[in-house]
């Protein structure tokens, strides 16, 4: 029996949920096609929020609480998708992981919580593999223009080299903007679960965490300030690095390793040269406000005009044991944490629905389920782009 829905918006009254209606209302409206409904846990909420966004009276509203079995089960039985913004992922994403998973419906999600996907993966992929559910973690900043990064950086290696980079340096060269609420409440939420289970700080640590059954090289750390003999300049420790970096290894392994078995990979922020770098470097090492009571809270976001204004650069330079060097830049056109991150999400989830068809059910990340396809996507309708640079 065909389904009411193609996707549904799991925490659309959310500051993220929200951003992404939006982007949906704007880019997929009603006629284009796709088939998307706005899904909560309050039905006067979710009139609020559509009201106020402008659109249609008619947008369909879906009562979505995932602590709740039966309404999980209505959900299973009206969508083909659920896009979850509901973090942390920890707390409120097991239960929804798990009933998509059994019942081959598709998901994606902003997770940026190893140690939870590793959880995940263990406990569901069999099933996902069974039912043709496909579930692609970390559709966002973290670590959509990371994984896509690497993943067009080693196919140019394959193209010109024959072979893939086995080094490839992760460098922010430019950001602005902030960190979500949701970020900060998942970092918190991490830490916690870390002291109360030594099984969690092991998983956090490791590059590995989330290739079961494979181990490869030592990893650089990335957790203190350094010169960068690649780029000659100073680079610091990179928030979000503990989640990419293992999104990358993951793809990885389920590509068959093509990016090779020895594949050596981190990531950092560049904060310049000579005294006034290292300055800057040693302060960004410092600074521990994404975990402090101080910063976003869930809900909580940037003005329209602080999105626009944000933006990002990312450089992935690789290099092959022969002394190729391929440089391949990445950039995004609004702030990180929910200007790019809503767009990031919602092209994932269509790209999944309409484009990877052949992708089987199983747990992914999104460069081996999505590939140049989401690319694509990106570039066209996301306001990001992908290119290599000179050396």
């Amino acid at each position: 029996m065909a389904k009411a829905f193609d996707l549904v918006v799991h925490g659309a009254t959310g500051f993220t949920g929200r951003l992404v209606v939006e982007y949906l209302l704007q880019r997929y409206p009603a006629g284009s096609g796709l088939r998307w409904a706005m899904g909560g846990r309050s039905a006067e909420k979710l009139a609020s929020v559509r009201d106020a966004i402008g659109a249609p009276a008619d947008t369909p509203l879906v009562l979505t609480d995932s602590s709740d079995p039966a309404s999980l089960q209505a959900l299973m039985e009206q969508t083909r998708l659920v896009l979850t913004t509901v973090g942390p992922y920890q707390l409120y994403g097991s239960e929804l992981v798990a009933a998509c998973a059994a019942a081959g419906v598709d998901y994606v999600d902003l997770c940026g919580e190893p140690a939870w996907m590793r959880q995940m993966i263990d406990a569901h992929e069999g099933a996902a593999k069974a039912s043709g559910a496909r579930i692609v973690f970390s559709c966002g900043f973290d670590s959509i223009p990371f994984d896509m990064g690497v993943w067009m950086l080693q196919n140019e290696m394959h193209a010109r080299f024959g072979h893939p980079a086995s080094r490839v340096r992760g460098r922010v060269r430019k950001m602005k903007g902030t960190f979500s609420g949701g970020t900060a409440a998942s970092l918190k939420a991490t830490m916690a679960a870390a002291a109360a289970d030594p099984g969690v700080l092991e998983l956090l640590r490791n590059p590995f965490s989330l290739t079961p059954g494979f181990e490869g090289p030592r990893q650089p750390s990335g957790n203190k300030p350094m010169v960068d003999e690649a780029l000659g300049m100073w680079v610091a420790p990179f928030v979000m690095a503990a989640i990419n970096t293992r999104n990358v290894h993951r793809s990885n392994l389920l590509m068959g390793h093509r990016y090779g078995p020895d594949f050596v990979y981190d990531e950092m922020l560049v904060t310049g040269t000579g005294e006034k770098g290292e300055a800057m470097a040693n302060a960004v090492a410092a600074d521990k406000s994404l975990g402090s009571d101080s910063g976003p809270r869930p809900g909580e976001g940037p003005s329209p005009e602080e999105r626009e204004a944000g933006f990002y650069d990312v450089l992935f330079l690789g290099m092959d044991a022969e002394g190729h060097q391929l440089r391949v830049a990445v950039q995004g056109d609004r702030d990180p944490g929910y200007g790019s991150t809503s767009k990031m999400i919602a092209e994932a989830a269509v790209c999944l629905l309409q484009d990877a068809t052949s992708t089987p059910g199983g747990i992914w990340t999104t460069a081996p389920a999505l590939g140049q396809a989401l690319i694509d996507r990106l570039q066209a309708h996301a306001g990001l782009t992908f290119a290599v640079e000179p050396a």
